[in-house]
């Protein structure tokens, strides 16, 4: 699932690409989409973006242009409009021509321009949702990256409540106090911080206060600085840093929007840089197991004495590309090609047991016909026999009678 880093990423990547770029028209829903359509309809507008946790928001702002205006259709609004998108397991956004469309482009922002242009919002697994006149949700705290202090005076302050009695990697999921916190984000900060995932999170974050110095610097670096500094040097400063968690929820995320590129996403062809970022998460010789919602934490040494009892560790996976994935090249289709051959190869052998066990079936009836049609033989010609020789009989009789019709005559 996509984290706090790879939303604001994706922001990024809006606003880049968008740039000095009009959109014109409605904004297109596929059919197939639950999602609520939008409302929305400009002869031009711009689209800008803004994250926050695990949000993202597009802001459609229209524009005065010389053509004259067309009657807008009942139902529809040319005012801005801000459409907060949450990813799912597997959304993001795309800037392609209208021609390469992505398979499943479930919202599209129409370019003013010939050839035309598409923003889509691109989600395979139809997870991910959008909200049009939308602001952030509510119930989600405030951003672990872009608004720290009022992240750290958040969960200081609510300490005491009963949702920091559970494990702490359980607790780091929480969107209510780690708004963008994710599964890798989690494994990386308990591993940095050597704290065991399943220790009581109340034990953990007693002690810190809701003040911290990490809170006047600014670790975000501009993407030319952050192509030139290498990952072995983070490490080496990781490494010098103190355990407080909360200042590490707030700049291990930021060092993968430093990293520059999509953050976490395996189906990218350029994926080393933020694989040679990994410490704990699916680095070998790391430990697993799956907490009591069912999710999957990497540690390494004790788990804590929170751990779930008869906890098995779940087998490990590859980077491997997976079948819904964004990958549509002519690789991934002959992948699919031998899936489905492998598929066809083991129905056309089922039936093939099935056909021998019909025709052992059919020899054993056709034996036990063949008994009967032996026993049943005789007994119809039998029974022909005794109607051939029951209409001779009356043959007989009748003639005999007009025998003795003729001499009485």
């Amino acid at each position: 699932m996509p984290e706090g880093p790879e939303l604001h990423l994706a922001s990024l990547y809006v606003n880049r690409m968008c740039e000095g770029v009009l959109f014109s028209g409605p904004v297109i829903k596929s059919e197939v989409s639950k999602n609520p359509d939008v409302p929305f309809t400009s002869e031009a507008y711009r689209i800008t973006a803004a994250s926050r946790g695990k949000e993202v928001k597009l802001t459609l702002t229209p524009i005065k242009t010389d053509e004259p205006k067309r009657r807008v259709k009942p139902g529809q609004v040319e005012q801005p409009m801000d459409i907060v998108f949450r990813f799912g397991m597997s959304g993001y956004f795309r800037f392609t021509s209208e021609d390469e469309l992505p398979k499943h482009a479930h919202l599209r922002f129409y370019s003013k321009e010939k050839p035309c242009r598409v923003l889509s919002f691109v989600d395979p697994r139809r997870f991910g949702s959008w909200e049009p006149n939308g602001t952030w949700q509510p119930g989600r705290g405030p951003c672990v990256m872009f608004e720290y202090k009022k992240f750290r005076e958040n969960v200081v302050s609510h300490v005491s409540d009963r949702a920091f009695d559970r494990p702490i990697c359980e607790v780091l999921l929480n969107q209510k106090y780690f708004n963008g916190i994710g599964n890798y984000l989690r494994a990386e900060i308990l591993f940095r911080s050597n704290i065991p995932p399943f220790v009581a999170a109340k034990t953990v974050l007693e002690g810190l206060g809701p003040d911290d110095s990490c809170q006047n610097e600014n670790p975000v670096k501009k993407e030319s600085d952050a192509k030139k500094t290498s990952v072995r040097t983070k490490k080496k400063v990781m490494k010098h840093q103190t355990d407080d968690l909360l200042r590490l929820c707030h700049t291990v995320p930021l060092e993968v929007v430093n990293l520059g590129g999509k953050g976490y996403d395996p189906a990218s062809g350029d994926f080393s840089d933020f694989q040679a970022w990994l410490q704990c998460y699916y680095v070998d010789g790391m430990k697993t197991l799956r907490d009591h919602n069912g999710r999957t934490i990497w540690f390494r040494g004790d788990p804590g004495p929170m751990a779930p009892k008869d906890s098995k560790s779940p087998k490990a996976k590859n980077w491997a590309k997976k079948d819904d994935d964004h990958d549509y090249t002519n690789k991934k289709k002959g992948a699919r090609a031998r899936k489905t051959r492998i598929k066809q190869e083991g129905e056309m052998k089922t039936p093939k047991k099935e056909k021998d066990t019909r025709l052992g079936e059919a020899e054993s009836k056709r034996r036990k016909t063949g008994e009967t049609h032996e026993v049943n033989t005789p007994q119809r010609e039998t029974r022909s026999n005794g109607r051939r020789r029951k209409t001779s009989s009356v043959e007989v009789t009748a003639g005999s009678q007009r025998r003795t019709m003729r001499t009485t005559r």
